[in-house]
C-alpha cells in the first residue's frame, strides 16, 4: 500500500513557515495545511463569542459550535469560520494577541491535532505549525524547523500587516507581540515548540525564499518515489 508523505514545518512565529510550506507544497504536487490558521480561526471565535478560557467547560461547549474549513486557490490557503472567510481577520493584532493563551489549552490542542492528523492520513501534505513534527507528525519522513534573528522577524510581520492595510500598528509592538509569543510557545505544557530531534534547522535570517525552497527541495527529493 503506498503511503502518504508528510512534510513537517515547525518554528518560530514570522520565520516564514507558511511561506515556505505553500512553496514546497506547489512545487510537489502537495496539499498545504496552515495548522496555524486553524488556531487563529478558534481565537477569534473566542474573542466574538467571549469565551473565557480558563474554564474547560465553556472551552468544550465552544469547539462544538466550530467549524473550519481549508479552500486551496493557487496553493494559498483560505479558511472559512463556520461558513465565513476569516483568512485576512485572523493575522490581525488582536488575534496574535490572544492566539498563545488559546492555543496553548488543552483541550483546544487535542481537537485541532486530531483534525490535522485526519488531513495527513489520505493525502501528500505540507503542513506547518509548532508542534507538528513531535506531536502532530512525530514519525514525519522529513522535519524542518525554521528559525530567523526575532529583528528581522518582526520587519517582516509588520510588512505583512502594512500590505494589509493595518497602518495603526508600530513595529515596536510587533516585536514585543513575537517575544511574548516566543516566550508562550516555548514555555506552555501543552506540546511546547521544541525541536524534535531529528528536524533539520533551517536559519532564514540572510536567505531569500528562492534559496530558502531550494534548502528544503535538496532534503526532500530523495524521499520522493521514482517516476
Amino acid at each position: 500500500m503506498k503511503k502518504n508523505l508528510v512534510i513537517a514545518i515547525d518554528g518560530y512565529s514570522s520565520c516564514g513557515k507558511s511561506t515556505l510550506a505553500k512553496a514546497l507544497a506547489k512545487k510537489l504536487g502537495f496539499i498545504y495545511v496552515d495548522s496555524g490558521a486553524m488556531y487563529r480561526a478558534v481565537t477569534l471565535y473566542f474573542l466574538r463569542n467571549h469565551i473565557e478560557v480558563n474554564s474547560d467547560e465553556a472551552v468544550t461547549d465552544a469547539l462544538q459550535h466550530i467549524e473550519l474549513n481549508f479552500h486551496s486557490r493557487d496553493y494559498e490557503s483560505h479558511i472559512t469560520l463556520n461558513g465565513e472567510e476569516v483568512s485576512d481577520e485572523i493575522r490581525l493584532m488582536p488575534v496574535s494577541e490572544n492566539v498563545s493563551e488559546v492555543s496553548a489549552h488543552k483541550i483546544v490542542r487535542h481537537e485541532m491535532v486530531k483534525q490535522q492528523q485526519r488531513m495527513g492520513k489520505s493525502k501528500n501534505i505540507v503542513m506547518d505549525g509548532r508542534d507538528i513534527g513531535t506531536t502532530v507528525f512525530p514519525d514525519a519522513p522529513l522535519k524542518l524547523f525554521m528559525t530567523a534573528d526575532p529583528k528581522i522577524r518582526a520587519e517582516r510581520r509588520f510588512k505583512e500587516l502594512e500590505s494589509k492595510g493595518n497602518n495603526e500598528t508600530m513595529l515596536e509592538e510587533v516585536f514585543e507581540n513575537l517575544a511574548h509569543r516566543d516566550y508562550a510557545d516555548t514555555t506552555r505544557k501543552e506540546s511546547p515548540l521544541v525541536r524534535a530531534d531529528d528536524a533539520i534547522i533551517l536559519d532564514n535570517t540572510n536567505l531569500t525564499q528562492k534559496e530558502q525552497l531550494e534548502f528544503a527541495l535538496e532534503r526532500v527529493t530523495p524521499l520522493l518515489p521514482h517516476s
